[in-house]
């Protein structure tokens, strides 16, 4: 998970984008950069940090140029502390490609072998964004060959990354003295939407930058399909894929996405509000209502669910919580040392809203299980007679290979647990998660036209239909995984056999 964002303007993007990636924050908070382009030059600044830290005055005022991309990072593959790997990355020939990429490329290291064997192309870090980039530029030079550009030659490279990539992947790239090329892979797993406004064209992840930047909302990027937008703000759409089918990631409904943002013409908030619904009638089902004194969320993702859960079932909705807003997202950070010690300095209890009471906490997701376990301790420190617990999202199992970072499966509470070992795990009395068929069903009926969903951090089902125990086994050692997690990984049990 990333936030990429690029522009098409009349007039310089320098401060465009950088307030983009302000509203992007969210997605990525290890490392952030801006490339511009003025005349056939790229001016480019990147760096490890959050927006407001890595960008100065001077490093703006070296970024000019009426068009760019810019990108904030959450690292899923690679070296996470490296600033290499910060993006947007750059290649020189053939004309000069810059790109930034949301996503996770499944086939990463048998495309390095083959960019450098077959290709005669080098790669300089762990990044798959670098293959991505790659394999881009190798496909663009085969049908130019040095030759004027066209939009037809755009998207006949696209056709070519299609078929050689799999996994994840929303990309913009910024082509010297052309223009702008995005795309998306052909199960369209991570957003991308379009908006227009007097002055240009803006690319993004989701529709709350283009909002914020009055941008109007024109549409989402069709799964496989690529958009090139001219130097003079000209937007051109072509279907680049063979086989396409639309499947969203879940995820970004529970947890990822701005509440305020429409990714694939559903709003986020109110597959929140449809998520409260069906966990209410879990809830019903586990502990009686009579038994809560309040519903208390966790915030701030689990608000919206939180608020309708409480409603129908006719209890009182109290903040119990208080966050801190300078200290980052737990779920993001990497290692579980930094994530239990964030913890309580992110949050605070309001004593009065816990004590002698039975509350019911309601978090958007349960993925590692260090922050529930923090959280329902803190609530019996505050003195609530009892701690109940609801999931808006079903129990996360299986690890996540396009871009979300779950990626192994001793690091999951509900891998190879039930309910009843997870509650005991976190502490609390009652632990009540959503169902995944309900789900599913509480979300696409805000849009019939999806073909499904990616939930493979749920019930294991991999979308793209090419992923094996070995492919996971083989991208967590390449994250450092020690031989206990390999082992675990090998008793991992995919359903249908090993693929989707």
């Amino acid at each position: 998970m990333c936030g990429i964002v690029g522009v098409v303007s009349q007039a310089p993007v320098n401060q465009l984008i950088y307030d983009a990636l302000l509203l992007l924050q969210h997605r990525g908070q290890d490392a952030a950069g801006i490339v511009t382009q003025q005349g056939r030059k790229f001016f480019m600044h990147k760096a490890k940090g959050m927006v407001r830290d890595v960008f100065r005055t001077r490093n703006m005022r070296a970024l000019p140029g009426n068009c760019g991309l810019g990108q904030v990072r959450y690292p899923t593959a690679g070296n996470a502390y490296s600033e290499e790997e910060a993006q947007p990355f750059y290649v020189n020939a053939p004309f000069g490609l810059v790109l930034v990429h949301n996503g996770n490329l499944t086939n990463a290291q048998a495309l390095k072998k083959e960019l450098f064997q077959t290709d005669h192309r080098h790669i300089n870090t762990d990044s798959d964004s670098e293959v991505l980039l790659n394999v881009l530029a190798h496909e663009l030079e085969k049908v130019t060959r040095g030759i004027t550009l066209k939009p037809a030659d755009v998207f006949a490279a696209v056709r070519g990354v299609h078929q050689r990539v799999r996994g994840s992947y929303a990309v913009v790239a910024l082509i010297a003295g052309h223009g702008l090329v995005a795309f998306r892979d052909p199960f369209g797993i991570r957003p991308l939407c379009v908006g227009r406004s007097p002055a240009g064209v803006m690319v993004a992840s989701e529709s709350v930058t283009l909002e914020g930047n009055g941008f109007d909302l024109d549409r989402d990027v069709l799964p496989g399909e690529a958009l090139f937008v001219d130097l003079d703000g000209n937007m051109q759409f072509e279907q680049c894929a063979e086989k396409t089918s639309h499947n969203p990631c879940v995820f970004e409904y529970v947890y990822l996405a701005r509440p305020d943002s429409v990714l694939d013409g559903i709003s986020v908030y109110q597959a929140r509000l449809n998520m409260g619904e069906t966990l209410a009638k879990r809830v019903v089902s586990t502990v009686p209502p009579n038994e809560i004194d309040v519903v208390i969320p966790i915030p701030e993702s689990s608000r919206p669910s939180a608020m309708e859960l409480a409603q129908l079932l006719g209890l009182p909705y109290r903040e119990g919580f208080v966050k801190n807003r300078y200290v980052g997202r737990t779920f993001i950070m990497p290692g579980q040392g930094v994530r239990k010690k964030s913890v309580r300095q992110k949050l605070n209890v309001i004593a009065s809203e816990f004590k002698g009471r039975n509350v019911l906490l309601v978090d958007d997701s349960i993925v590692r299980g260090t922050t529930s376990r923090e959280i329902v301790q803190m609530a019996r420190d505050a003195g609530a007679r009892k701690v109940y617990l609801a999931s808006a999202a079903p129990p996360v199992r299986y690890p996540n290979v396009y871009g979300i970072d779950m990626p192994t499966p001793d690091e999951l509470v509900a891998h190879n647990r039930t309910v009843d070992e997870i509650r005991i795990s976190i502490g609390c009395d009652a632990l009540i998660y959503q169902d995944v068929d309900a789900m599913k069903q509480a979300i696409a009926s805000l849009n019939p036209g999806l073909a499904g969903f990616d939930a493979s951090c749920f019930d294991g089902v991999y979308v793209t239909g090419d992923i094996t125990l070995e492919d996971i086994a083989r991208m967590n050692a390449g994250r450092g995984q020690s031989e206990e997690t390999e082992e675990d990984t090998s008793r991992l049990a995919l359903p249908n056999a090993q693929t989707a």
